[in-house]
């Protein structure tokens, strides 16, 4: 993992023309640069986002500089009526979704509980990304062609010994930020599991990626002291979040990646995930977790 972190992203220049490409979080940071990038070579852009100011000048700016087609919702993901809400309009759409990028984070040092009563990084972070995939998952099965991107983290290895089931929500343990983000990202990516065996053999790949020490607003709203210590010890040697937009248009798009599906890349070097990742009874655990969480009773 250390000798990836250097390492520049594969490029593809291929074209997308008329494909579509749904973003969540794509006003800022890693998501507005990825959608910059995909409208850059002709795709259309449907972005999910929680305030709709931004999606309108973000849907501006795509038109004209790119002259692309960009449309948005409006989801909170610490609502789960908002994110079950945004499920059910990209499953009416009467077009296939070719990328769908699941950018959308928060990071909080300290520990906050949605109105669903969920641990907010857990919901935001991870729940959000099984509800909508699961929702999704018959639409783009039929497709027959797609590819689903998680922007994961190297931090899942902070969650040392996996998810703790008997306390996802930090009710019994001191709370870390780090440990809280890295449990999250955990989680995505032992359902990453689930999802790449569903959709074995139908065309749809899923797949995640770390996308390197990028400069971010992320955490912004954890005060001035996390700010401050962002900028000197984080952002000081950050890159740009170009270098993440590179890497997920080549995981998109490149035909080098045709059929592949269930690895984790540190941008676009393939790396073995923690161990703890790759458990499958604890992926089927938490699947069924998510279901009951998710709404799904079940099913």
């Amino acid at each position: 993992m250390i000798r990836n972190l250097g390492l520049d992203p594969k490029i593809c220049t291929d074209d997308f023309h008329y494909r579509l490409v749904v973003i969540t979080g794509a006003t800022s940071g890693i998501g507005y640069a990825a959608a910059r990038k995909y409208a850059a070579h002709g795709a259309d852009i449907l972005c999910i986002n929680r305030n709709e100011k931004n999606s309108i000048e973000l849907c501006e700016t795509l038109a004209r500089e790119f002259q692309a087609q960009c449309s948005y919702l409006i989801a909170d993901f610490s609502r789960l009526s908002d994110i079950h809400a945004a499920a059910k309009q990209l499953s009416s759409l009467n077009r296939n979704i070719d990328v769908f990028i699941h950018n959308a984070g928060v990071y909080f040092t300290n520990k906050t509980l949605t109105e669903d009563h969920i641990e907010t990084v857990f919901q935001t972070n991870y729940l959000s990304t099984f509800i909508l995939n699961y929702s999704l998952r018959e639409k783009l099965k039929n497709q027959e062609s797609g590819r689903i991107l998680f922007v994961n983290s190297e931090a899942h290895r902070f969650a040392v010994s996996g998810l703790n089931f008997d306390d996802l929500f930090w009710n019994k343990r001191h709370y870390s930020g780090l440990k809280s983000y890295g449990a999250a990202k955990m989680a995505q990516l032992l359902s990453m599991i689930k999802f790449n065996e569903y959709f074995q053999g139908t065309g749809i790949t899923v797949n995640a990626m770390h996308p390197g020490n990028v400069r971010t607003n992320s955490g912004q709203n954890n005060g001035e002291v996390y700010k401050f210590l962002k900028k000197v010890f984080i952002d000081s040697t950050a890159r740009p979040v170009d270098v993440s937009a590179e890497a997920l248009y080549y995981l998109g798009v490149s035909r080098e990646l045709e059929g592949v599906s269930g690895r984790f890349f540190n941008l676009t070097t393939e790396e073995e995930p923690a161990p703890p990742a790759l458990d499958r009874d604890a992926a089927e655990k938490l699947w069924m977790i998510s279901l009951e969480l998710g709404g799904f009773n079940g099913n």
